[in-house]
């Protein structure tokens, strides 16, 4: 009876352990920030064109896991002439790593480019 008991303990901290290993080996969700300041001469076409583009990435590259984006509703004069942002989450940081060369992110890049006059990117991993 004592074995079997020893061995329950031994199996059920074997469990214990592994468990732990995997939270801590858990993968972390990750977020990729960019705003936008377009040049003056950007149109509304040329901007619902950037927007529709940028949202479809997320059904061309796997690793994302959302796209949302807003306009700059500042009251102070802070957002320093940045308008549109975007905040794309993926399950975690090597989600990014594909994404940025992916063929899909190039071709998106070379749209907006022309039309663009500062571009703000901010990578991070969301804290509690």
């Amino acid at each position: 009876m004592k074995k079997i008991q020893s061995l329950v303990i031994i199996v059920s901290l074997a469990i214990a352990a592994s468990l732990t290993l995997q939270s801590a080996n858990a993968e972390e969700t990750f977020r990729h920030f960019v705003s936008f300041q377009f040049k003056e001469d950007t149109t509304e076409h040329q901007y619902m064109e950037i927007i529709g583009e940028f949202m479809e990435l997320k059904n061309k590259i796997d690793t994302i896991v959302d796209i949302e984006w807003g306009t700059s509703e500042n009251i102070e004069p802070l957002n320093d002439g940045f308008t549109h942002s975007f905040l794309v989450t993926f399950r975690n940081k090597e989600g990014l790593e594909v994404y940025l060369p992916h063929p899909e992110h190039k071709k998106f890049v070379e749209l907006i480019k022309p039309r663009l006059e500062k571009v703000f990117v901010f990578d991070y991993t969301p804290r509690d």
